[in-house]
């Protein structure tokens, strides 16, 4: 039976008795590893082949972005495997989340110190080395959120001072910061996820609806008073307004899939890639399969992340304990939130926002991070009792 407090409850004390399986055993879900050392290994294919022509204009060779991506994906399989190895319980030691959290916060400042890259403030770069501390952000709350909210459980959970506002601080701190590098798209994730978090949780919605109250006007002046996010949200209801100008990426992510047909064209016989669509290897991979392997890969695409929901939500519901639970469902729910907002841009269902297609799209930062997050989710499998699976 799942235990309604943290580290300290009975289950925590069975699993470190040896009742549950050794969490340093075994891989813990073997579908959900292999999903995602394909899905890897796929997102190097195709980035070698949105990139090869860009690679060789910008730095003399085709295999500039797929040496980089490959380095990365040996990184993050070698973080997926320690992860899988480190319990999860200790996440909740406060020490180590107050670190996390002072931390991540720190990075977020310190990134304004460091020159902009297309007017925005997103990476901290040294030398060949560079990180998105966004990124990290995100599975920082994640793990903040989750014990937290683990502590609160029953007792304290409809005390607005105790859960909600705290939850609230560490999260509004974060969006701010990042909303102000300027990137409002994942400051919008982050409140996202604190609201699935919340309802995981059960937090009383009048509390959650207070999010709401505080968040929305301020997304709306931040949208209506900026020149150029009105012109994405013009864009995104019309971009044959402006097809040369804020509609030009729709409009190329759309022809490449629509170019697609059922089957693609090709591998590497794509021509969006060649100077039309923008950044075709991180912020519109999807739209380039669609051009390459047409519908057949789109939907493929979408079936692999219904098998990650699938199993990740298995895993989150039997997890050993309800810390697992949260931090299992979170993972998932920012997982599967990514690759949806990634995907409808790419269809025309969202404005046009730079974002990474998990584990597919080129950066080091997202695939790592990612990694990391289903090394997490893998040793909740292990933890697993054998009964539950």
């Amino acid at each position: 039976m799942r235990t309604t407090h943290g580290s300290t409850g009975p289950q925590y004390g069975a699993l470190r008795a040896g009742s549950l399986r050794d969490p340093k055993r075994g891989i813990g879900d073997k579908v959900l590893f292999t999903l995602a050392v394909a899905l890897v290994l796929f997102g190097i294919v195709m980035v070698y082949s949105a990139s090869a022509v860009l690679a060789a204009e910008r730095y003399g060779t085709q295999y500039y972005f797929l040496a980089r991506q490959t380095v990365w994906a040996i990184l993050g399989l070698l973080v997926l495997l320690g992860a899988m190895r480190v319990d999860y319980h200790l996440y909740q030691h406060s020490r180590l989340l107050t670190l996390a959290v002072i931390g991540t916060l720190a990075l977020l400042v310190a990134i304004f110190f460091f020159p902009a890259v297309n007017g925005a403030h997103r990476w901290i770069r040294w030398r060949s080395f560079s990180i998105q501390p966004s990124e990290l952000a995100r599975f920082t709350l994640l793990l903040f959120l989750a014990a937290h909210l683990d502590r609160r459980i029953p007792a304290g959970i409809k005390r607005f001072e105790l859960t909600f506002l705290p939850c609230a601080l560490v999260a509004g701190a974060m969006m701010a910061l990042v909303a102000l590098e300027p990137d409002l798209g994942m400051a919008a994730s982050l409140g996202l996820l604190l609201v699935v978090m919340l309802s995981l949780a059960n937090v009383p919605v009048r509390h959650q609806a207070a999010l709401g109250v505080g968040v929305l006007p301020a997304l709306a002046w931040l949208i209506l008073h900026v020149e150029w996010r009105w012109e994405r949200i013009l864009a995104y209801l019309d971009p044959w307004q402006d097809p040369r100008g804020s509609g030009f990426q729709a409009i190329q992510s759309l022809i490449a899939l629509g170019s697609g047909g059922i089957t693609g064209v090709g591998f590497a016989q794509g021509k969006q890639k060649l100077f039309f669509l923008p950044e075709p290897h991180t912020d519109f991979i999807f739209a380039h399969i669609g051009e390459e392997v047409g519908w057949v890969g789109t939907s493929l695409v979408l079936l692999a992340f219904g098998v990650l929901l699938w199993r990740g939500m298995r895993i989150a519901r039997h997890a050993p304990d309800t810390f697992g639970m949260l931090l299992g469902g979170g993972i998932v729910a920012a997982l599967l939130m990514q690759a949806l907002f990634h995907m409808s841009v790419a269809v025309g269902l969202l404005p046009v926002k730079g974002t990474p297609l998990p584990l597919i799209s080129y950066g080091g930062s997202s695939l790592v991070i990612t990694m990391a997050e289903i090394g997490v989710l893998l040793n909740i499998a292990q933890q697993t009792r054998p009964e539950d699976v």
